[in-house]
């Protein structure tokens, strides 16, 4: 073979080496992530919201008390799904309110919402 060629080879080769290295270094990071679980604080569920514009609104109504806390009560039971105390849960993002969270298993697993900080651990 010419002194070219095997250069070229080696070239090739390296860069591929390089390119395993990357891609097994990502897989690790994937791995590194916390697990998290929902608290419920003495009750039996958590309320999963849509989003946390939904939440904000829900509360709000809530706060007020009189009729517009009872229409907050039922817009939580219509909008907020309920998962089981103690599910496992990966933090997509999280901010002072709470968190978006996305179930990793159980019956609800794959489903995806906000949560209120108050109930993650």
């Amino acid at each position: 073979m010419e002194k070219p060629q095997i250069i070229s080879i080696l070239t090739t080769l390296f860069l591929f080496a390089i390119v395993a290295a990357g891609m097994t270094s990502c897989q690790g990071q994937v791995q590194t992530v916390l697990p998290h679980k929902v608290v419920a604080n003495g009750q039996r569920s958590v309320p999963v919201y849509p989003d946390e514009e939904a939440y904000l609104h829900v509360a709000r109504m809530k706060g007020e008390g009189g009729v517009a806390g009872i229409v907050g009560d039922v817009k939580q039971k219509f909008q907020a799904k309920e998962i089981e105390d103690q599910t496992p849960v990966q933090i997509v993002t999280a901010d002072d309110n709470g968190a978006v969270i996305t179930v990793t298993d159980g019956p609800m697993k794959g489903l995806t919402g906000f949560v209120p900080k108050q109930y993650i651990d």
